[in-house]
C-alpha cells in the first residue's frame, strides 16, 4: 500500500462553524473513491482542505507522505471543481488550446508549448473522447461536453491523483455511464487514483473500490460484494432514509470491475 492522502484528527471551520469533526482516513494509490453525503454536509469542503484552499483547525494532512504545509509538487495533484464549466461562453478558445493551458506551470510560463506538450494534450482529448471536438470553440459545446474537456484538462499532465467535485450535474444516462467507464478505465490501467464527489449511488457502489461518507464526520469503508451499503450509508443521511439502487450497466450495483 502506497498512502497518497492521509487524514488525521481534521476539523475544518467555515464561516464559524465546524464542517468537519475529527476527519480520520487514508487513501492508497490505485484506489477510486465515491464521496458522498447529504448537501451542506461538508463533502467540498472536505476536499478543499485536503488541496491545501482552506486551513484546518486541528489535525494534519499529508499528500505523498509530506504534510501539506510543505507539500509542492502539485503537478502530480488534478483538480475539477463544480463550477469549472460555469464560464463566458464567448471566450475565443478552441477545446484544444484550453485542453493545453493544463500544461502550463511555473517553469514554462512564457514560453510556447512543445511538441511533447501537444502529443499529451492529444492523448487526454482521447482519452476523454472529445479528440472530435478539438477544434471546435469551448463555448459552443454541450454540459457533457465541457466536463469532458476540463476532465481531459486535468489529465494532461499525467497526475497521480485526480480529484472531482460533482462533475457530471446535467449530463444524460448515456454519456454519464461513458464518463464513469472513462474514469473506471484509467484507475485500472494507469492505477491513477481517483476521488469524486457524487450524488449517484448505484454508480459509486458499482464502479468503486472505496466509500467515503461525510456530514460533518467522516466515514470510510472498502466497498465489496457483501457489504450492506444501508450501514454505513444511514450514518450519514439518518436513519430514516431507504435507499433503493437502480439496475446498472456492470455486472450488479455491487461488483466493480
Amino acid at each position: 500500500m502506497e498512502p497518497i492522502v492521509e487524514v488525521t484528527d481534521v476539523n475544518v471551520m467555515r464561516s464559524n462553524s465546524l464542517v468537519i469533526q475529527q476527519a480520520t482516513f487514508t487513501i492508497n494509490k490505485g484506489d477510486y473513491v465515491g464521496i458522498v453525503g447529504p448537501n451542506g454536509g461538508g463533502k467540498t469542503t472536505l476536499i478543499l482542505a485536503m488541496l491545501g484552499f482552506l486551513p484546518i483547525q486541528k489535525g494534519a494532512i499529508q499528500l505523498f507522505g509530506e504534510h501539506i504545509s510543505s507539500f509542492s509538487q502539485w503537478e502530480r495533484v488534478a483538480y475539477v471543481s463544480q463550477g469549472a464549466i460555469n464560464f463566458d461562453t464567448t471566450f475565443p478558445l478552441t477545446v484544444r488550446e484550453l485542453v493545453g493551458l493544463g500544461r502550463i506551470h511555473r517553469g514554462n510560463i512564457g514560453r510556447k508549448l512543445t511538441t511533447n506538450d501537444w502529443e499529451a494534450v492529444d492523448e487526454s482529448l482521447e482519452i476523454m473522447a472529445v479528440n472530435d471536438l478539438a477544434y471546435k470553440r469551448i463555448g459552443n459545446l454541450s454540459g457533457g461536453q465541457k466536463q469532458r474537456v476540463f476532465v481531459a484538462k486535468a489529465l494532461v499532465r499525467h497526475p497521480d491523483v485526480l480529484l472531482l467535485d460533482e462533475p457530471v450535474a446535467g449530463i444524460d444516462a448515456t454519456t454519464l455511464e461513458k464518463f464513469y467507464k472513462t474514469l473506471s478505465d484509467l484507475n485500472e490501467k494507469k492505477k491513477l487514483t481517483i476521488m469524486i464527489v457524487s450524488h449517484d449511488l448505484s454508480t459509486v457502489f458499482c464502479r468503486m473500490s472505496k466509500l467515503i461518507c461525510v456530514n460533518r464526520q467522516v466515514y470510510i469503508s472498502d466497498i465489496t460484494k457483501d457489504m450492506d451499503p444501508n450501514t454505513i450509508l444511514k450514518k450519514v443521511y439518518g436513519e430514516h432514509f431507504h435507499f433503493v439502487f437502480h439496475e446498472h450497466a456492470c455486472e450488479g450495483v455491487f461488483n466493480h470491475d
